[in-house]
């Protein structure tokens, strides 16, 4: 990419596209293309084969995309496999048909086969079912890939597709239904910091072990394989340390400052026991994350604070 090019990031608005687009403006790229949810619908085939039309743009950064955590998943699967599905057909294919030199899909982790060895490596998508509590989104997410390394087959393109860890910071989504694991305990410590309350209940029995990265670093991560990496396969990011919910939790209250204590509800579906990326690849490219966990936490429990001022 140039300084000048065309790139249009697909979910500006969202945790992951506005850290990429913050980054893409730190580096002195000019010619950003964005368009909120209003401006164009995704899902809408005609609307997404005009904005090509127009706007031709020779870069995209994929990161929208209907995302949330195990409640959200399970209580709203058809939205899940509908909508994501909608927004990688159309704009793929848009991709395809406008001649764009780059495309870079943001997958997930979590389409990882449940109970695949441990640090999961990249071959090892599609070898064993998936986890049954967010498995319309996984399906829909593995079509993404699938469909960019089709395409990459037959006609030629250069679609790529990471697989991002459990990600956090800036511009998290903290509604308690439809949360990530961490923009939950922040808000759920927090709360509980605030109205006095002697403990925070937590999903699940804390055993499961997840690895965390702060999305300014997916950003950094996404920069560099933009520029450096032109191959089909998949490719892992992650920071390559998981920790237990537990532990997790103990650091989050600590931030936060929560005196309380902290139960498990073991009647709440725990997800994946556990899910460890193997990051070799990416590291090979030269990269590695700038943030540990304690101050990726720090600076999320400060962007929260924000909202929260605003009441969310």
């Amino acid at each position: 990419m140039e300084l000048d090019s065309k790139i249009y990031i697909a979910g500006h608005k969202g945790m992951v596209g506005s850290a990429i687009l913050r980054r893409l403006k730190r580096e002195g790229y000019t010619c950003l293309i964005t368009k909120t949810r209003q401006e164009l619908d995704l899902t809408d085939q005609k609307a997404v084969e005009n904005f090509f039309k127009v706007e031709k743009p020779e870069f995209i950064f994929m990161a929208a995309a209907k995302v949330g955590g195990i409640l959200a998943n399970s209580t709203y699967p058809a939205e899940f496999i509908y909508e994501n599905l909608a927004i990688q057909i159309n704009i793929i294919h848009q991709a395809y048909r406008h001649g764009v030199e780059k495309l870079l899909f943001l997958g997930s982790s979590c389409i990882y086969p449940r109970n695949a060895p441990q640090p999961l490596k990249e071959e090892y998508l599609l070898t064993g079912q998936l986890e049954p509590t967010n498995e319309s989104y996984a399906v829909a997410k593995i079509a993404g890939i699938k469909m960019c390394q089709a395409y990459n087959k037959q006609y030629g393109t250069n679609f790529i597709s990471v697989m991002p860890t459990n990600l956090y910071g800036q511009g998290d989504n903290y509604d308690l239904e439809t949360a990530h694991v961490i923009a939950a305990l922040i808000r759920k410590f927090h709360e509980a910091k605030q109205n006095d309350y002697p403990e925070v209940k937590i999903w699940g029995t804390g055993t499961p072990k997840r690895e965390f990265l702060l999305v300014d670093d997916l950003a950094d991560a996404c920069h560099l394989i933009m520029q450096k990496y032109d191959d089909s396969m998949i490719i892992n990011i992650g920071s390559g340390e998981d920790l237990t919910i537990s532990e997790l939790a103990v650091i989050v209250k600590e931030i936060v400052n929560f005196k309380g204590k902290i139960v498990y509800d073991s009647s709440k579906p725990n997800g994946t026991p556990r899910k460890k990326l193997d990051i070799n690849k990416l590291t090979s490219l030269g990269w590695s994350p700038q943030y540990t966990l304690r101050k990726g936490l720090q600076i999320a429990y400060t962007d929260f604070l924000k909202l929260y001022e605003q009441r969310l």
